[in-house]
């Protein structure tokens, strides 16, 4: 594994952009030739103008900023809002070098858009991160385009495993993993949210019901990632034979969680396809 990444360039360093630059940052990785991160305020490029070896610009200030962040850059991550890709993308594509890889973080964006953009040869990987990255402990989906070597593959591998863990797949698979990855974060706070709620018709306070519904969650997947088990073996483990919680998840099972969870993605990816088609 690489010591050290390449100069990086971060058009559009918003939530999603901004945790994978704060994530390069808090691994120690070194960055050859620094980093450069264009937002459109003063205040929110700002936010970034303290950070060691992070050039910072604000494009309300200097209108050819995102140009000038490119020209320099080995790897330029898009995370401006799906809308604007095209026009960011013509307004970049003269700078970029034979070599540069380019980073989408656009919802929705297809490669397609891309190379329209930037012409079929230009090396491009499509990403799905999600908000778990913010913390570090984020799955990232990769797709990368026909151009794109293996090696341009390794090195933005390398960038997002500094903000959690990386699957690689065809583009035609990116939306079935945002219905896992992506949207899975909001499933599992729902889940506590519920659990929650069952504890305070228990009759705990609201403070102690949150802190057994979140703990339990907490410590359940630190459990698991500490353990290297599969879920189901450690579930058996907490599940006595004719004890409570086989009671409790039979429950569970006889309300076809199993099902409610297939048909949750179905229905995500269903959505998908539609805002894909403009719908």
């Amino acid at each position: 594994m690489a010591d050290s990444l390449p100069s990086l360039a971060f058009l559009g360093a918003g939530s999603m952009g901004g945790a994978i630059l704060r994530g390069v940052l808090a691994s120690g990785i070194t960055v050859d030739g620094g980093i450069t991160a264009t937002n459109r305020t003063p205040e929110k490029a700002a936010a970034l103008a303290g950070f060691d070896g992070v050039t910072s610009i604000a494009l309300s200030e200097h209108p050819d900023g995102n140009a000038d962040a490119v020209a320099g850059a080995r790897i330029v991550l898009v995370g401006v809002k799906p809308a604007m890709v095209p026009d960011l993308l013509r307004e970049i594509a003269p700078q970029l070098a034979d070599d540069t890889i380019v980073v989408s973080l656009a919802a929705g964006v297809t490669l397609q858009t891309f190379a329209e953009g930037l012409g079929a040869d230009a090396r491009v990987i499509r990403s799905m991160p999600n908000t778990p990255s913010t913390v570090r402990k984020g799955v990232t989906g990769l797709a990368p385009g026909a151009a794109a070597s293996d090696d341009d593959l390794a090195l933005v591998r390398r960038l997002f495993e500094t903000v959690g863990a990386v699957v690689v797949v065809p583009e035609s698979q990116i939306d079935a993993l945002s219905t896992i990855s992506g949207s899975g974060p909001a499933y599992v706070f729902l889940l506590i949210e519920e659990l929650t709620k069952a504890a305070e018709g228990m009759g705990f306070s609201e403070a102690d019901a949150r802190l057994l519904a979140e703990q339990t969650f907490i410590g359940a997947t630190a459990l698991l990632d500490a353990s290297g088990e599969e879920p189901s073996e450690l579930r058996r483990r907490v599940t006595s034979p004719k004890g409570t919680t086989e009671r409790a998840v039979a429950v569970l099972q006889d309300a076809r969680l199993d099902r409610t969870f297939a048909d949750a993605a179905a229905a995500a990816l269903a959505r998908a396809k539609e805002l894909a088609a403009g719908a």
